[in-house]
Parts: structure tokens; sequence; C-alpha cells
């Protein structure tokens, strides 16, 4: 005898999913201390899941290899972290004729808007340069906590590794709790499609990792060449920033043409970061990221801008960044259940339908 369903008419299913995604994005914001850091952590234990396999096959228990793993990606993070926040430092060492830069430019408008439009605004009269001066040395000074707050804010770093190491070491525990959850279907299947989704998730890192070294080695050659200081930071930092889709790559630009624009003689130099940055944003997008990242989270254009509006809403820059293996996991455990595929295809890319040829009789009759 089989167990009868409740249907409820389509405007009542509808309310009661706008419901659930109310009370889901209430408690991201309000939970985001803590959630946070577990979305970090889960990406982070994806990540160094192969280095702990790895250990293992060789007789390493699982406390050992979770141990190491989180060894190595602690190391890793304050590195990358004392290298940003050592050229953050140093960067007020380079303001000092930046006062003199900006009086020339204005005495320069000045002069322009005097000889061509017929009026004088003697804005360079108005400009205080100790003023100035002291504006920049205070910002750059503290730039450095700045960051190192922002950071520590943002990411619980005592909670990260913490999540990360439990994530390495009941990761099999996991798995059986998400087969008990879809237990009508078969356990192999499900297991099999978590296997997958790891793989999904692995194979989407890496691959942005690979396009990160590489717009990395661009963005220092490019750099180098203008003759732009810190060539390396902005290189690293702008490649970095190539994580969040849309906004980061901007950002990474912006960032070195400023620096240009305040400390460079010539107008010329800003302007070719911005020549150097787009011919480097064409071979990224028609080129590198199609051809190494692919299609592994396989969600549409919308759903992925729309997706990073709202994780930079609920959860700022770290939303930024995760939202997009958090959007590919859900999509592949939406595909697990029937009651729950159309939001796996709403998600995903459009299919487009292979409508068949008509046969020769077909053709005749038309």
């Amino acid at each position: 005898m089989k167990a009868k369903t409740l249907q409820l008419p389509p405007y009542l299913k509808a309310l009661a999913v706008l419901s659930l995604l109310t009370v889901v994005i209430f408690i991201l914001i309000v939970g985001k201390s803590i959630l946070i850091p577990l979305a970090l952590g889960g990406f982070f234990a994806v990540l160094f899941t192969p280095m702990s396999l790895f250990l293992e096959r060789y007789r390493f228990p699982r406390v050992l290899s979770s141990l190491i793993s989180l060894v190595v990606m602690v190391g890793l993070v304050i590195g990358l972290l004392s290298f940003i926040v050592g050229n953050l430092i140093s960067f007020s060492n380079d303001f000092a004729n930046v006062t003199s830069r900006i009086t020339t430019l204005i005495q320069d408008i000045d002069g322009f808007t005097s000889s061509k439009l017929g009026f004088r605004e003697k804005l360079a009269d108005q400009l205080d340069p100790d003023a100035l001066l002291g504006l920049l040395n205070k910002n750059s000074s503290s730039i450095s906590s700045f960051a190192i707050a922002a950071i520590g804010s943002l990411s619980s770093l005592i909670l990260i590794p913490l999540f990360m190491f439990f994530f390495l070491l009941y990761r099999d525990h996991l798995v059986q709790v998400l087969v008990s959850i879809y237990r009508d279907n078969d356990p192999m299947l499900v297991t099999q499609k978590i296997v997958g989704l790891r793989k999904v998730v692995l194979n989407y890192i890496s691959g942005v990792g690979k396009v990160m070294v590489i717009l990395a080695i661009l963005n220092v050659t490019a750099y180098s060449i203008i003759g732009i200081k810190h060539a390396v930071f902005f290189g690293i930092i702008g490649a970095i920033l190539n994580i969040i889709p849309y906004v980061g790559p901007f950002i990474g630009a912006l960032l070195p043409m400023s620096y240009a624009f305040l400390t460079m003689e010539s107008l010329i130099s800003p302007l070719l970061v911005l020549g150097a940055y787009q011919a480097i944003q064409v071979l990224e997008g028609n080129f590198l990221t199609p051809k190494i990242v692919g299609s592994q989270v396989n969600l549409n254009a919308f759903i992925t801008l729309l997706g990073l509006l709202l994780g930079a809403s609920i959860w700022g820059v770290a939303g930024m960044i995760l939202i997009i293996p958090i959007l590919a996991i859900l999509r592949e455990i939406f595909d697990l259940s029937d009651s729950t595929k159309p939001y796996a295809l709403l998600l995903g890319e459009e299919v487009k339908a292979n409508t068949p040829k008509p046969t020769q009789d077909e053709k005749s009759d038309q």
C-alpha cells in the first residue's frame, strides 16, 4: 500500500518556496560569523582532500593526514598574507612626491580650463599639500592593520582551520549522512554522485588555480615592461582577484592604474596598464578559462551574476568568492532527487533540445 502524499496547489508551493528562501537568507545573515568560516573550511577541505588521500595510501592515520594537510594550508595562507601586508606597508614610502604630482596635474587643468574654456577656478590655490600628504601617509601606514582586521572579522581565522580539520576527519561520515538522507535512491549511486561532486568542485578550484598562475605571469610581465614598481605584487593580486567573476578583474586592474597615476610622471603609464588589462582579459575570457576551467560548475550566466550580487550583499567579499562553488554543490544535490531536479535545471546551463531531422517520407508529405 503506497503512502498518500499531500498535494498542494501551485500558488501554495510557490509561497512555500519563497518562505523557505526568506528563512534561509535570514539564517545566512544572522549566522554569518559561523557560516562563513564553515563554508571556507569546507572549501579548503575539498582542496586538500587529495593530499589526505595520498598520505593515507602510505598508511598515515586519518588524524595525522588531516593534521598535515591543515599545517600546509595554514603555512600557505600565512605566507600569502605576509606577502600582501609587507607590500602594503612599503607603499607609504612611495607617496612622498604624490602632492607635487597632483599639484602639477591641477595646474595643468587650471591652464586648460582658462585657455580653452574661458573660466578660472584656481583649484591649485585651494589645494593643501601638507594635509593631502598627511592623509595619504596616515591611510598607508594603517592599511596593514585594516587588512588584518578585515580578514580576521571576515573569516574568523581560528575557526576556519578547525572546521577544515573536522571536515577532513569525518568526510566518510558525512557521505553516509547524505546516503541516509537519500535512502530511497541506490546508495551506490548517491555515493558516486557525492564523489563526483567533490571532483567537480576540486576540478573547478584547480582549474581556477591554473588560470591564476598564468594570469599572474602575464600581469607581472606586462607591469614590469611598463615600469610599474611592485609589479609582482600587483600582478599576483590581480590574478587572485580573478576568482571573483566580473568584479575582481576590474579591481585588480584599478589598483595598478591608480598607483601608476599617483606615482609616475607620464599619463601614458596608467593607459598602458588599461591596455594590458584589456588584452589579458580577452585572452583569459576567450581561451584560458574555457580551455582550462571549462564547464566544471555548469552554471548559467544569469544565476552566476545573481549569485554574486546576493553573495556580496549577504557575506561580502567571502560571499562573492564562495557563491560559485556553493551553487555548483546545490545543483548536484538537487539533481539527486526527482522532486528537486527542476531547481537543478534552473541553476544549470540551458539544455538545447535536439530536434530529430524529418525522414524522407515526412519530407515528401510536406
